[in-house]
């Protein structure tokens, strides 16, 4: 495949920046250049919930700059993405309306779980050391200007993402009134810290043993570099972080921008970072910190360039998003092997019914996150647990997915058991089009079915073959259980099966001898 000179465009909340990429299959992902504009977006976000009007002028000038860089390069694709900064705040369409018609940039706002997992995809792919580190508990600390995201790994597996409100630029504009004040500054931002650690240790770390914390950030590689390491994936002690920590501590900001080389403009962002960074390792009671020297460029030309097949990993990144489901699914005390035989039934029918839903790998993945997270509800209310599961769902991140692919699997999961929605009375009370909605709806069809062939949760059904002849779809079952319950379930479903998908269910039961 010939060689792609690819942009990655990025708004964060005290930053713009963008890289240039040559990504080729023989050589993978070469940077060619790095522009970087200190914008802080985030002090009229987190103070104001608006940006105004000379940082809108601010940002519309760089990304324009950006063009120049992209045509010297010849670049032939490119993608622009903003996180938090522009998020959180109310006149985010107006903006992105201003930068498209300033710039011709359409500007995709990642939620949060995509940021966080386009940062992690840039960790994992390009970072040979980063099996082996997962392997022992690890926590990956991607510290923001506007939040914190923790993941835990535990034997190659994640564990859990949470986010914490805490980045950065939100502490520092949340004290400014008492940075100038006082001497106690790092006192106070460790008091605020700690405040969200303690709920973070109490529920999260229960019987965790984290080895390593890997971080990430142009601020951490700063830090580290003091150590005298120029090595692309750094990593110190816990007691030689703690070395550096004392040393930039009692620095002002500016002697501390001079010390580490950053621009005057972050300079008051050092020690917050720096605090964070010392906070994570001392809770967690870690031994080592790792600061690889990715950012969220690479991210984003790396999934760019897996989604165009340039790149492939040996990591496999939908297992991470699988696992976090199960785990979050294990929370609400869900049943293991009830869900183990869901999950292979549901894809192969997914396989079986391809030719008619038209629906593609990614919608495959959806299904089976609904699967996994199905009775979530009965947690909280078996009575009304399919209302339960929806705000469940629509309230916990699952690293990943896009806010809409989280609400379709919370709309997928409500009407496997509660009441159907068609599109005119979903749409007057929610966001979603025609496009997902059908999506839903298919997706609905064929969990309804899924979870009928299991209904007695006893997995009557392990040995079962879907095969479509015409519109007819024969599910070959070998059993020598009694599955006069699942029979019944399928053909009350029938109907719903048949309206959505097409297909009319019919089972054939086989005993063995």
């Amino acid at each position: 495949m010939k060689k792609v000179i690819f942009a990655a465009i990025y708004i964060r909340s005290y930053e713009t920046g963008m890289k240039i990429f040559e990504l080729s299959a023989r050589n993978g992902m070469k940077e060619l250049n790095h522009v970087i504009n200190h914008l802080e977006l985030g002090k009229d976000a987190f103070t104001k919930e608006k940006i105004g009007q000379e940082m809108v002028d601010n940002l519309c000038k760089t990304l324009n700059d950006f063009k120049g860089f992209m045509k010297e390069y010849g670049v032939d694709e490119y993608r622009v993405c903003a996180t938090s900064a522009l998020r959180e705040v109310k006149n985010t369409r107006i903006l992105l309306d201003h930068i498209r018609v300033r710039t011709g940039f359409q500007v995709e706002i990642l939620s949060n779980s995509e940021h966080r997992f386009i940062g992690y995809k840039s960790v994992a792919s390009k970072w040979e050391n980063f099996g082996e580190v997962i392997k022992k508990g690890t926590a990956i600390v991607d510290v923001g200007g506007g939040s914190i995201q923790v993941s835990l790994f535990d034997k190659d597996s994640l564990i859990t993402t949470q986010n914490i409100k805490l980045g950065s630029l939100r502490i520092r504009e949340t004290l400014a009134a008492l940075e100038n004040r006082s001497n106690h500054y790092g006192q106070y931002i460790e008091e605020l810290i700690n405040t969200e650690l303690y709920h973070f240790k109490k529920f999260y770390l229960k019987d965790r043993n984290v080895k390593n914390v890997i971080v990430s950030g142009e601020f951490i590689t700063n830090l580290l570099a003091e150590t005298g390491s120029s090595t692309i994936n750094s990593s110190v002690s816990a007691e030689e972080y703690k070395k550096i920590y004392d040393k930039i501590s009692n620095l002002t900001p500016e002697a501390a921008a001079d010390k580490l080389g950053v621009s005057q403009e972050n300079a008051r962002l050092i020690l917050p970072f720096a605090i964070i960074y010392k906070r994570f390792m001392e809770i967690m009671e870690a031994e080592t910190i790792w600061a690889p020297n990715r950012d969220l460029a690479d991210g984003i030309a790396f999934d760019y360039a897996q989604q165009k097949q340039i790149i492939k990993s040996e990591h496999n990144f939908e297992d991470d998003i699988i696992a976090s489901a199960k785990n979050m699914a294990r929370r609400y005390m869900a049943g293991k092997n009830h869900i183990n035989n869901m999950e292979g039934l549901a894809v192969q029918l997914f396989d079986a019914t391809k030719k008619l839903h038209g629906l593609g790998k990614r919608e495959q993945l959806l299904l089976r996150i609904a699967v996994i997270l199905c009775d979530c509800g009965k947690y909280i209310s078996i009575a009304k647990s399919a209302e339960c599961a929806y705000h469940i769902i629509m309230a916990t991140e699952i690293i990943g997915l896009s806010h809409k692919e989280r609400e379709k699997v919370a709309y997928i999961v409500k009407f496997k058991n509660g009441e159907f929605e068609y599109y005119e009375e979903l749409v007057s009370h929610s966001n979603i089009g025609v496009d997902d909605y059908l999506v839903i709806a298919k997706l609905t069809g064929m969990l309804r079915l899924i979870e009928a062939l299991d209904y007695s949760n006893k997995q009557k059904c392990k040995s079962t073959r879907f095969v479509m002849k015409d519109k007819t779809l024969y599910i070959m079952i070998e059993s020598n259980d009694d599955i006069a319950l699942e029979k019944e379930k399928i053909a009350e479903r029938a109907d719903f099966v048949q309206e959505i998908l097409g297909i009319i269910p019919v089972v054939k039961q086989k005993k063995s001898i």
